[in-house]
């Protein structure tokens, strides 16, 4: 009996090629649409699916494949002798060999100002349907969904090497892209609908690279992007120079990345294990940078380094002088990239910082499940400060209460940060106990303490961190507030006559 292959792409790389092989190897070849029009003009044998079934395409297109006769011969099981007789008596054909790949969805939505009734006519229908129809009759049908997989069919074609190992692995390709194709429509009506979290959760992602390793070495991992995720991304940044990023860099990026976000002015964010180890802020990027690596200049040595202007001469002549894992702004001159390009292993990243999405989703593993919330995007304004003191801060403690409590939002809880002119000068992260975390902070900013702003990711349920902090020397506190014994920290503070401030907000980070 004459093999059959039916071919339906949207993306014709390739596919010419592909079908004159077939056809050398006897293969009898349906087709639809543009392909067959494409393979006809190419001099490959194919007749036209309408052929088969009998019944025109409708509906500008929409149905071509829907057909007792195509499905019939992708679903059949040869070894099942009911199904060899309803083909016969139905006079279907089998069909051995399914070539399809489907409308694309995704391209449309990357699209600018595209219309949503664009967006719905290129969701494929008879597309998946082949596919997972031949698919789940792999036994029987190969089903080749990517163009990269030509080549290499024909030549198990030619050697008869077509197993059921390597016809079950194209089967699981299929079901993968049918089911990422299908995410990504299911998310776009998700999004147009206003669904925050539905009843089920699906998100859909793709490769960016496979890792050496993840967070050890004898940990797997590999690193996934959002498809056409249009916010600022570590998954679409131009690496200019250096090794590829491991696992820990593209945490540790990630983290540096989100923080230097916060800020207007010329910021640099230098970023240990997932916390920041130096902030600083300044008019130009090179002061910038010179406070954020004087706040903790021991932790910032194998560091990540995160700007969110353009890094210049002056500031790269600084940067060579220090052991940097990676360093991420939106350009480097010429003049830097030669500087630090003299590094063999540094790597620099390009990220352009113009527009960001303000709220995203936030996906954490768990043993047997995943939390989902929104990120951390709550932020305060001076009009928003609530003073509960009998001292209010001057506009100087105001501005630098505001930069650190954006610090402090990305501190791992337990979280303290110090800071004085837009600098910060001690942080003290993760503890079991906010005043374990104070005296991390405390002991790190040493005489720089005197005259700093100290920030609180959450509130104080003990005077012990105020009082700390008022024998350091600090001169205003910032924090959310809410706590039963609220007044103990206020009294303190008041004995002493330095401010306190209230936000309402708190900026636990687990």
């Amino acid at each position: 009996m004459t093999k059959r292959a039916l071919i339906s792409v949207s993306d014709k790389t390739g596919i010419i090629e592909f079908a004159k092989g077939l056809n050398e190897l006897g293969y009898e070849i349906l087709s639809t649409g543009g392909t067959l029009k494409q393979l006809q003009e190419a001099n490959v044998n194919a007749i036209a699916v309408d052929d088969i079934t009998k019944f025109p395409e409708i509906l500008g297109g929409r149905v071509k494949t829907l057909h007792p006769n195509i499905h019939g011969g992708l679903l059949a099981k040869k070894s099942d002798e009911s199904h060899l007789k309803d083909l016969a008596a139905n006079e279907i054909d089998p069909i051995d060999l399914v070539v399809v790949n489907l409308y694309p969805f995704k391209e449309t939505l990357a699209k600018d100002d595209v219309s949503h009734e664009e967006i719905v006519e290129n969701i494929d229908i008879g597309g998946p349907t082949m596919l997972r129809a031949a698919a789940k009759n792999y036994q029987d049908v190969v089903v080749i969904v990517d163009p990269a997989n030509y080549e290499r069919t024909l030549d198990l074609l030619k050697n008869d090497a077509l197993t059921l190992e390597v016809r079950k692995n194209f089967a699981a390709e299929v079901f993968r892209h049918t089911a990422h194709y299908d995410g990504m429509i299911a998310n776009y009506f998700t999004e147009e609908t206003g669904d925050l979290f539905t009843p089920t959760f699906s998100r859909t992602f793709e490769r960016v690279q496979s890792l050496r390793y993840g967070e050890n070495p004898h940990q797997q991992a590999t690193f996934y992007e959002i498809p056409n995720y249009s916010g600022i991304s570590l998954a679409t940044a131009n690496q200019l120079h250096g090794k590829e990023l491991s696992y820990n860099n593209i945490q540790d990026a990630n983290a540096a990345l989100e923080i230097v976000l916060e800020y207007d002015q010329p910021a640099t964010v230098a970023v240990k294990h997932m916390n920041p180890c130096g902030i600083g802020l300044a008019d130009d990027l090179a002061t910038s940078f010179t406070r954020a690596y004087e706040s903790d200049p021991i932790s910032i040595f194998g560091g990540i380094i995160a700007c969110n202007r353009e890094v210049d001469l002056d500031t790269a002549k600084q940067m060579k002088e220090i052991f940097l894992e990676i360093i991420i702004a939106p350009s480097f001159t010429i003049e830097a990239l030669d500087v630090l390009q003299e590094k063999k292993n540094i790597r620099l990243l390009s990220i352009p910082m113009e527009e960001d999405i303000k709220v995203y989703e936030k996906m954490t593993s768990v043993k047997g499940g995943l939390l989902v919330q929104t990120n951390d995007s709550g932020t305060i304004t001076k009009d928003e400060l609530k003073v509960v003191t009998e001292v209010a801060p001057t506009e100087a403690e105001i501005n630098d209460l505001l930069f650190a409590w954006k610090a402090v939002k990305h501190v791992k809880s337990n979280a303290i940060v110090l800071a004085k002119n837009k600098q910060t000068v001690g942080i003290g992260a993760g503890q079991m106990n906010r005043i374990g975390a104070a005296v991390i902070a405390l002991e790190q900013a040493g005489d720089k303490a005197k005259g700093s702003v100290l920030a609180s990711d959450a509130f104080f349920p003990m005077p012990d961190t105020v009082e700390a902090a008022i024998a350091a020397g600090v001169k205003a506190i910032i924090q959310p507030g809410g706590s039963k014994r609220d007044q103990d920290s206020i009294d303190k503070c008041n004995e002493h006559g330095i401010a306190m401030v209230t936000t309402g907000m708190r900026h636990f980070k687990h």
